[in-house]
């Protein structure tokens, strides 16, 4: 989502991390405002675990982190304090996941939840899965590596409590530049890294993804997810994004018969101006829609029993072959190999 689009002025962060910065920071009562500045919060405000924080406000708070700080690796300290129970049900349902990419799926579902500017991609190839984490807002280059290090820290700590290892097989990239304390890296995360990357990407063997839990616990699962999807729907941070929009006119209607002129007409602009908002986004109606179609039959290979054929129906494709030749194009291989390839 283009930063424009992104109201800095919504509520909807939990409190519980700034409060955890102070924590990291070894602040006392009488040094919170120093944290506060220039957030308009007071310390009793702070203080209440029903505060929610903007946008704007916790990046402030970060901010204002890094000025009091005396660690260079202030990113990677504050990732190893954000446990898994910090992040409230999404931690919890990510450690009762069955596995690594169930858990990952539900950060990709639920992160809004937790923190209203970011959002996890997360990419398919034969054997590996690829995770992308994009904040949605300007930030400057020491709060981008600061969360670009604490999400990591965060991410690799809640894998590897579900894999019971380190995942000294993995990949990190980082967007920023090499720092000065880079060798701290090796305190915190496992595998190897690498900087001034094009994007914040982790790289996973699908085979790690697929380790069970030892943990899992299909009721809390639910319980949790439950939770996720309650709080998820409170939530209202792209409203106002056209793609958000007709990723909702997709989901709820069949995709066979929604077209573009459909979509247009429903926005009040004509195919040519969605065409053109479309594409200042780097996107496009058959790249959303793709995107959707996509992940739903990835799901469906993934989750189901369902013959290659029925997922076709079920995704609107009347002929399979025309699926066959689609999810060809989506992942360099056919439904059957895929599924072949993930089951192992």
């Amino acid at each position: 989502m283009p930063p424009e689009r992104l109201n800095l002025d919504t509520a909807n962060i939990p409190s519980n991390y700034a409060r955890l910065i102070g924590r990291e920071l070894g602040l006392n009562v009488r040094d919170i405002p120093k944290l506060l500045q220039f957030t308009q919060l007071t310390t009793k405000q702070f203080m209440q675990e029903d505060t929610l924080l903007t946008a704007r406000q916790q990046i402030q708070i970060l901010q204002n982190s890094l000025d009091l700080t005396h660690h260079l690796n202030f990113g990677l300290r504050l990732g190893r304090r954000l446990t898994p129970s910090t992040h409230g049900a999404m931690g919890f349902l990510a450690n009762s996941s069955a596995n690594l990419l169930i858990a990952l799926k539900s950060f990709q579902a639920f992160l809004p939840t937790r923190i209203s500017f970011a959002h996890l991609q997360l990419e398919y190839s034969e054997d590996m899965v690829i995770c992308s984490l994009h904040f949605d807002l300007n930030l400057s280059s020491a709060i981008h590596r600061v969360l670009s290090e604490t999400c990591a820290v965060i991410l690799y700590e809640c894998a590897e409590f579900i894999i019971g290892r380190p995942m000294s097989e993995t990949t990190i990239c980082f967007s920023h530049d090499q720092p000065s304390y880079s060798e701290c890296y090796a305190d915190y995360l496992s595998g190897q890294y690498s900087f001034s990357e094009a994007d914040l990407k982790i790289q996973l063997p699908l085979s790690l993804c697929e380790i069970p839990n030892a943990s899992a616990n299909h009721d809390n699962y639910l319980l949790a997810k439950s939770q996720c999807e309650s709080m998820l729907s409170k939530l209202n941070p792209i409203e106002h994004s056209f793609i958000y929009q007709i990723q909702k006119m997709m989901l709820s209607n069949p995709l066979s018969e929604l077209s573009e002129e459909n979509v247009a007409a429903a926005l009040f602009m004509s195919k040519r101006t969605l065409a053109r908002r479309l594409a200042l986004d780097g996107t496009s109606f058959r790249k959303i829609r793709d995107s959707i179609l996509s992940k739903q039959a990835s799901n469906y290979l993934l989750d189901s029993e369902l013959s290659v054929d029925a997922i076709a129906t079920l995704l609107n494709y009347h002929d399979s072959a025309n699926f066959r030749r689609a999810f060809k194009r989506w992942f360099n291989m056919s439904p059957s190999a895929y599924r072949l390839k993930i089951k192992k």
